[in-house]
């Protein structure tokens, strides 16, 4: 089968989150199956720079209209690391920028033009596949107009679009629907309009053949005024399409064993590497040496959702004790604020650093004890997924795919991999740490607690079976029988 999915990241040629991981793993996971798979992609300054990259040109040009304006565009083509051929729309008064999204905590103002411009690209690329492709599988409100338009312009591509975050719907003022070129009836209740203005993911949820999104626990949020992000009515309308698959990890990237990032590799029978990645963390972050209690950690985007109003009211009382904790991520202006601040007043034992890069991401998820992913909403959670395949344990909301991913801790049966608490409120999360903290001073439990959670297998296969399946009914092909094995 020829499947083109779409997006507007995929590590690591463009990433600022999970989305650009499922579009690295996922198709390089579904090629193995033996299909032939495509992702479309902006042409990114950051891609253009990337100089470990081989683009060149495909010889395909394009006008595509975008309101009153025709826009010249040409397709670029280059291969990702894990042999996926990625094609790239080029087009640098869009996307030769330094963010993909925006700078300094604020949006690009002409996001629904640019994303416009590349959903109507998209379609254009897919039109001039050849042979042409059976699937269009598009991700998140960016490419969630590709179905509207395959829509209105009748063609004869299956669609399928996946929902990595409900809370992101690509919502802009009704005045830029003219920017879409679609027929005016589209603007509506039965179409792209939601309370006056563009809602991209609208679009995309009632026009797709199928809608995915990243956990089975979030498909059934997703239908709920709480989760639902206000189209949570739309959503129980087109239920019948909808689909929960829980995201994979991506072992290759994301392994203590075989990690080239991290300073000592190490496995679940050998954990000695565990305490020198330890080691360099801290040392990493000036933090003081040989603390009694876990080194705490978070990998994560500074926003409501992922629970730092639970967090910041908590850090005095943590920090009382000889702990350390590590913060790494951006988002809200309010939440850096707050943790440069703590990050002064707790000198030695707190560390926050705001510029996200890859190599300490790795460094944190194999030197630290406790990950904390205290989330109002969490879609899937992968780096849940990583924390656990590096023995670091998770102190986690039962939200969405953390539900799936996360066994709450039982120590009389010596079940579980981590620490679950429901309400949320900072409490809740208090007592979570306070059980996590008492377990830790029991070095052998914790070391099976560590061994337990690193068996875990949450590898892409089962996800890329599940996409498979949907991809042969609305293709209407056989399933195949078994996968393809490849070198």
């Amino acid at each position: 089968m020829k499947i083109l999915m779409a997006g507007s990241e995929m590590a690591p040629l463009a990433r600022t989150g999970g989305l650009g991981d499922v579009l690295d793993a996922l198709p390089a996971e579904l090629e193995k199956r033996g299909h032939e798979v495509s992702v479309a992609l902006p042409f990114y300054r950051g891609i253009r720079e990337n100089r470990s990259l081989k683009i060149k040109h495909t010889g395909v040009g394009m006008t595509v209209q975008v309101g009153a304006r025709r826009i010249d565009t040409e397709i670029l083509e280059t291969m990702a690391p894990s042999g996926v051929q990625v094609f790239l729309v080029k087009r640098d008064e869009y996307f030769d920028r330094s963010e993909l999204y925006g700078t300094e905590g604020r949006a690009y103002e002409d996001n629904a033009d640019r994303f416009i411009f590349f959903q109507k690209a998209v379609v254009e690329l897919a039109r001039r596949v050849n042979p042409a492709p059976d699937i269009l599988h598009v991700h998140d409100w960016q490419t969630a107009l590709v179905p509207v338009f395959v829509n209105e312009q009748e063609l004869p591509f299956a669609t399928v679009l996946t929902i990595h975050n409900m809370a992101y719907q690509g919502s802009f003022w009704g005045v830029d629907f003219g920017l879409t070129n679609l027929p005016g009836e589209y603007f509506g209740a039965k179409g792209v309009e939601f309370y006056g203005q563009l809602n991209f993911l609208k679009g995309g949820i009632l026009f797709a053949d199928a809608v995915t999104t990243v956990s089975e626990r979030y498909a059934r949020e997703i239908q709920t005024p709480e989760f639902g992000c206000g189209l949570d009515v739309v959503m129980r309308e087109n239920a019948h399409k909808l689909t929960g698959i829980l995201n994979g990890a991506d072992y290759g990237t994301w392994n203590p064993a075989t990690d080239k990032l991290i300073p000592k590799k190490y496995k679940a029978n050998s954990l000695a590497g565990k305490k020198a990645c330890r080691n360099a963390l801290l040392s990493e972050f000036g933090l003081a040496p040989d603390p009694r209690g876990p080194v705490f950690a978070m990998v994560t985007r500074l926003a409501e959702q992922k629970g730092i109003d639970l967090v910041l009211p908590l850090l005095d009382r943590l920090l009382a004790d000889d702990v350390r904790l590590v913060v790494l991520g951006e988002g809200d202006s309010a939440y850096e604020r707050e943790f440069f601040v703590a990050a002064k007043r707790h000198a030695g034992q707190f560390a926050f650093r705001k510029q996200f890069e890859n190599k300490l991401a790795h460094l944190i998820e194999a030197g630290a004890d406790i990950t904390l992913m205290p989330s109002h909403f969490e879609p899937c959670g992968l780096s849940a997924m990583y924390s656990l395949k590096y023995g670091t344990i998770l102190i986690a909301r039962a939200s969405g795919g953390l539900h799936q991913i996360i066994t709450d801790y039982d120590p009389t049966t010596g079940s579980g991999n981590g620490f679950l608490f429901f309400d949320y409120n900072a409490e809740a999360l208090w007592d979570a740490i306070g059980r996590a903290k008492k377990h830790f001073t029991d070095a052998e439990a914790w070391k099976q607690l560590m061994q337990r959670a690193m068996q875990c297998d949450f590898s892409w296969s089962d996800a890329a079976v599940a996409y498979e399946k949907i991809y042969t009914r609305l293709a209407g092909e056989p399933a195949p029988a078994a996968a393809v094995e490849t070198k």
